[in-house]
């Protein structure tokens, strides 16, 4: 799967140590190696839908997908203490 800097993917599990699900959509800021040359990473930002930033994690490069045409966005509420 190839996603670059900046683009919008959509998270492939649920993290519920970050109160996020399988398809929240999050923006791709950095791209990261592995220091023991594991997986590769990835700092995603998350927003809410008006646009206010979330939080910033870290993930495993498996965890994101980049987003299709065939998919449609949709809103939840999100947990206010994580």
């Amino acid at each position: 799967m190839t996603v670059d800097l900046y683009q919008e993917v959509a998270l492939t599990r649920d993290l519920p140590e970050h109160g996020l699900r399988a398809g929240d959509i999050a923006t791709l800021v950095d791209l990261v190696s592995h220091p023991s040359g594991g997986e590769e990473g990835c700092v995603l930002e998350v927003f809410n839908a008006v646009g206010e930033s979330l939080t910033v994690i870290a993930v495993p490069i498996s965890a994101v997908e980049a987003l299709r045409p065939d998919e449609i966005l949709t809103v939840r509420s999100f947990p206010k203490a994580v």
